[in-house]
């Protein structure tokens, strides 16, 4: 939930070959927040039907803003500075204009076919569920606790925490109702009161990244500095800024795996960063919900502080926190660095930018199917599907797999599927090339 600097300097932005023009009244009343400034001056025709399907809100606005101006050619962006070793963990992307506007007529017509399917619907039995089965894994924690369990008891509410990070991401993408507000609304219970995460902070970082996976300077998720640089032009920044952290970064991916329980306890404090300054937030939509959101996020605190008030003493108090936040950190972290953190990076001035398919193919790797790691990771095991179709049910995602892999197969694209450990060490790899940058930029400069 990384809190950017915006700039609100108007762009235009192109949609089914027109181009619009985006002002800072328009951006601020956005109700997806600064994910549509990652295509300023690019096609974001299959971004934009991708993330609205069957939103009559959004394609009246677009009608709107296409009857209200004039739109012209934009200016190229600036290209971006490079730095010697920018190759390393960047992917290459080579298809010709002819190839890349085949895949996109293509990918359109799989995203006939999968609203044809109703793949995109949302089943209430089956959230409804799902929502039963994260508030009984919190009354297991609740009564292990009574009865003395305490460790037992810290597990369960580590696993119903992981669970609702799960549900809060499924309401923050609009999976379950037609009605935008219900899933607003089941948002902040599931994530603001029972988990402790931010609904409007999580859609800031996470639409962003769907519309810009892994790109550098877009993507919030590549965003590690200073612990950790994902490509090389991340080292220059931390020898800049943090100097005294620079000289741990040549061992980023020794220590990368051990780090991963703490992105619990990160999001929570993120999260509490986040809801403080919604009241001041340049966006419409955030001013309207923050107390909304801070009455439901103190609510939360005020239930974890009562539970470890119940706990016989101080130790026990902090080794229920621990051991409760790190395993939930754990079971979240090891599922999303698992998808993309594996995968290149691109530029934002890559061609890649104007085919939203060919993004998330190249970027996204998925975790090998079964019934129990359907259910642990939540879905997120088709990574793939979920970034081609981000409104997908989780439970529609398994049957629209076989569609994607034909796509992939007849557009010659990448279908990425690996086990965990092997997914895991190419993620480790990407670290270590980093890596030896940083020893090699030590050296040199003596640090």
């Amino acid at each position: 939930m990384v809190i950017r600097d915006v700039d609100f300097d108007p762009f235009y932005i192109k949609i089914s070959g027109k181009w619009v023009y985006i002002d800072e009244k328009m951006l601020k009343s956005h109700p997806g927040g600064m994910a549509i400034t990652t295509y300023k001056g690019k096609d974001a025709t299959t971004a934009f039907h991708t993330f609205h399907p069957g939103s009559k809100k959004a394609y009246k606005t677009l009608q709107k803003l296409l009857a209200e101006q004039k739109p012209v050619i934009p200016p190229p962006e600036k290209p971006e500075v490079t730095f010697q070793d920018t190759e390393i963990n960047m992917g290459v992307y080579d298809k010709t204009e002819e190839e890349a506007k085949q895949i996109t007529e293509n990918f359109n017509k799989l995203r006939y076919k999968v609203q044809k399917l109703e793949l995109l619907k949302g089943d209430t039995s089956f959230f409804v569920s799902k929502f039963f089965q994260c508030v009984g894994l919190l009354l297991a924690g609740f009564f292990l606790q009574y009865h003395g369990y305490y460790i037992p008891s810290a597990l369960f509410m580590g696993l119903a925490w992981q669970q609702l990070g799960w549900m809060i991401h499924e309401y923050c993408h609009h999976q379950h109702f037609e009605n935008h507000y219900w899933n607003d609304l089941m948002s902040y219970v599931v994530g603001n009161l029972l988990q402790g995460f931010s609904s409007g902070g999580w859609k800031e970082q996470h639409n962003v990244h769907h519309a810009a996976t892994n790109v550098v300077g877009r993507d919030g998720d590549l965003d590690l500095i200073p612990f950790w640089a994902t490509v090389v032009t991340d080292l220059t920044i931390i020898y800049k800024n943090s100097p005294a952290v620079f000289q741990i970064v040549p061992y980023q991916h020794i220590y990368w795996t051990f780090a991963l329980p703490f992105l619990r306890l990160s999001w929570l404090l993120q999260s509490i960063n986040f809801v403080i300054r919604m009241e001041t937030s340049p966006f419409d939509i955030h001013r309207k919900r923050a107390r909304y959101e801070q009455i439901t996020l103190m609510l939360h605190w005020l239930w974890v502080v009562l539970q470890l008030y119940f706990l016989p003493d101080w130790n026990t108090r902090v080794t229920y926190f621990l051991v409760s936040q790190l395993f939930g950190g754990f079971l979240l972290a090891h599922v999303v660095t698992y998808n993309h953190y594996s995968t290149d990076k691109f530029s934002n001035q890559s061609n890649i930018m104007n085919n939203y398919a060919c993004l998330q193919l190249y970027t996204t790797r998925n975790m090998r199917p079964g019934v129990f790691i359907d259910w642990l990771w939540g879905g997120l095991n088709y990574q793939i599907e979920h970034h081609l179709f981000p409104t997908m049910p989780r439970n529609n995602l398994c049957k629209v797999m076989p569609l994607v892999k034909q796509f992939c197969a007849e557009n010659n694209l990448p279908y990425m599927v690996d086990d965990y450990f092997t997914g895991w060490k190419l993620e480790i790899e990407q670290f270590a090339r980093v890596a030896r940058v940083a020893e090699k930029m030590k050296t040199k400069f003596q640090l």
